[in-house]
């Protein structure tokens, strides 16, 4: 396998996860899945691109190689269903509207899925881990923005079309709820755009696992509609779309890091 991450270490406190923009797959998976699923069509597409002036502005950014098809970065290692609606595992073997991602008796097997669970998920969360502690150490603190994009609509996992933001902190428990209400009154010099706190994604396994305010480590996770940036059909980047939304994700970094310079001890 080839290294399952990309990790650059900034000179902020602040570390954005991307566990799933990767398009990499394996051999047994690449051969297993059907025509339609080699398109990877539920890929978090652009995100690394989305956030590079973040990365430039001295963040760092762990990045996520292998597609989720071949194992899902933000579920648990023991799979433990996170949301009581309709979702997808560690292991995905449908797509989002719940169609089969594997030709029929093809799915991995036990061996091929703990060989991926420590050849790509352990990996991936041990860097994420050293470089929080590192940042931790570093500043007295540390800021996880956990970074993510879905298609708009999606019948199987919402009703109607997505709110463009969709901040999650496990109902409150991964950051304080300053940091949380300073983000959201930042968004309303953005009028235009849709928000919400803690609705139909709260937070995955990486911001509930990680996020751990008493312990100075705040984690958001943001999931980004995808017509704010791209072109949900195509799957192409525009930079037109992105240029404003981008200006509204350089304003919600500042507004963390300004935050958490006047409440957090260093």
């Amino acid at each position: 396998m080839t290294n399952g991450f990309e990790l650059h270490q900034g000179r902020l406190p602040l570390l954005v996860s991307m566990p799933h923009p990767g398009t990499q797959l394996t051999p047994e998976i690449a051969s297993s899945l059907t025509t339609r699923a080699l398109r990877l069509e539920d890929t978090d597409w652009h995100i690394p691109l989305l956030y590079q002036p973040i990365r430039e502005l001295g963040a760092s950014v762990l990045s996520a190689n292998y597609s989720r098809y071949v194992v899902d970065l933000n579920r648990p290692a023991d799979d433990k269903p996170l949301y009581s609606t309709a979702t997808t595992g560690l292991f995905p073997d449908t797509f989002f509207d719940g169609e089969p991602l594997f030709e029929a008796g093809k799915a991995p097997d036990d061996a091929t899925k703990n060989a991926i669970l420590h050849n790509v998920w352990q990996p991936y969360h041990q860097a994420l881990a050293q470089e929080l502690a590192r940042l931790r150490d570093t500043f007295g603190y540390a800021l996880l923005w956990d970074a993510h994009s879905i298609k708009s609509v999606v019948p199987r996992l919402f009703d109607g079309k997505l709110p463009d933001l969709n901040f999650g902190t496990a109902d409150g428990a991964s950051c304080a709820p300053g940091l949380s209400a300073a983000l959201l009154d930042c968004c309303e010099a953005f009028p235009h755009y849709t928000k919400v706190l803690n609705g139909r994604f709260k937070g995955g396994y990486i911001t509930r696992h990680y996020g751990a305010p008493q312990q100075n480590i705040h984690a958001i996770q943001l999931e980004v509609a995808q017509c704010c940036y791209m072109d949900e059909t195509s799957f192409a980047f525009s930079e037109e779309k992105s240029k404003d939304f981008r200006q509204l994700l350089n304003t919600l970094i500042n507004t963390a890091l300004n935050w958490s310079k006047r409440q957090l001890p260093r």
